[in-house]
């Protein structure tokens, strides 16, 4: 079952709204109120690390509301919440009548010392044609405000503008690159993934289908030549049509399946093939006329799932090549278990079609693909001796084997 994502209660979202929009209604009278107070005042305590309790006086609190109250904007306007910040610092900085310079110096980097970090903030939502303008606007409102206040220094001040809004928008614009790459890079693995699956479908129903249809053309190639004469051979080659023919409906029914409802894939009862149905393969082969000999190297053991059906489907494969290809009535199929791996081997003494051409058809490359994924080695081709050989060493435990395959020159 699918996790659902809680949606907001639209009460709290609507209550939420409202004290935003409450709180920057009350920014005229902030800023009024900001722009009038005198000095003293009450103190707000506050605890220093030597243990004493000095006082700020209560009138910084109104400047630090200017910029505060359109802050509660940045989620969901944050150029609206910049303007509002803006022009409530510039107005309480210029028509502030306190006469003390620490004063009217302290609340000038209070309040824009904010709005370079909602700056900040923008350069991280919008593009570079968005956020440069308002910054340069930032910064020439800044800079005047610094010259029109009496405070001292205005000159350290404008120096100081410059580079907290310059920092802001390099900073903004990094974090912004940041978050495109990393989306980017999501939409790239999702691709990924998406064409990944989509090869092992098509491995998988390459597989399925092909060496069916071969065995089943051969079949009926061979029902419609002795149908007169030999009504039993007939019979039998109707037979095992019929059976091959259930196996690969059933094989493409649950690929389908899981392409429909993949939820539902990983709860199937039935296991993936795997190197326990290969004699039920040599008896399909046989019946399309190839007989084949299964040896096996060391004592068989237990192999992880995605090794055991990359190993029958690349033997499956290759017996559908000589069955269709190679011309011969027999090969060998060697199973060698090595202490990293698996090593597999198809081998027949038929024609030894050339690997490359226009025929050469996907069975190789989808081979050869099983095996990459899988860290393995893969070969296939001619013998020198005559035939053709497909030769793959898979390997068991992650790592990577050893073995050199006998015919890894020619593939």
């Amino acid at each position: 079952m699918r996790a659902v994502a809680a949606r907001p209660d639209p009460v709290a979202r609507r209550v939420r709204t409202v004290l935003i929009w409450a709180g920057v209604s009350l920014l005229p009278v902030v800023m009024l109120l900001a722009s009038t107070v005198g000095t003293g005042g009450l103190l707000l305590p506050v605890v220093t690390p030597d243990g004493s309790v000095p006082g700020v006086p209560l009138r910084y609190l109104a400047p630090a509301l200017v910029v505060l109250l359109p802050a509660a904007l940045l989620g969901r306007r944050p150029l609206l919440a910049l303007g509002l910040a803006l022009v409530g610092a510039c107005t309480v900085t210029v028509a502030t009548n306190a006469w003390e310079n620490g004063y009217l110096s302290a609340i000038w980097y209070l309040q824009f010392l904010v709005i370079d970090l909602m700056v900040g903030l923008v350069a991280a939502r919008f593009p570079g044609r968005i956020a440069v303008p308002a910054a340069v606007v930032v910064l020439v409102l800044q800079v005047t405000a610094g010259f029109v206040n009496s405070a001292t220094g205005p000159v350290d001040r404008a120096t100081s503008s410059v580079l907290l809004v310059a920092a802001a928008v390099v900073a903004g614009g990094a974090a912004r690159a940041r978050r495109r790459h990393a989306a980017e890079l999501r939409a790239h693995t999702a691709v990924e993934a998406i064409t990944a699956e989509r090869l092992r479908i098509a491995r998988e129903l390459h597989d399925i289908v092909a060496h069916s249809i071969g065995v089943i053309a051969i079949q009926a190639g061979v029902g419609a030549r002795v149908i007169d004469t030999q009504p039993g051979e007939a019979r039998a080659a109707l037979a095992a049509i019929e059976r091959t023919s259930r196996d690969t409906l059933t094989g493409l029914r649950h690929t389908l399946g899981a392409l429909r409802h993949p939820q539902q894939a990983a709860a199937s009862l039935d296991p993936p093939p795997g190197l326990a149905d290969l004699d039920r393969l040599v008896d399909v082969t046989a019946d399309a006329g190839v007989r084949v000999a299964v040896r096996r190297e060391g004592p068989p053991r237990p192999l992880p799932g995605e090794v055991d059906l990359a190993a029958y489907r690349i033997v499956q494969e290759a017996l559908t090549n000589v069955v269709r290809h190679a011309d011969v009535d027999r090969c060998r199929v060697t199973l060698g278990y090595l202490p990293d791996g698996l090593r597999v081997e198809v081998v027949d003494a038929g024609r030894g079609a050339p690997l490359h051409g226009a025929g050469a058809g996907h069975g190789i490359v989808g081979m050869r693909e099983r095996v990459t994924l899988l860290g393995g080695r893969f070969a296939a081709g001619p013998r020198p001796e005559g035939g053709f050989r497909v030769a793959a060493c898979l390997p068991v435990g992650g790592g990577r084997v050893s073995v050199r395959l006998p015919a890894e020159a020619d593939g």
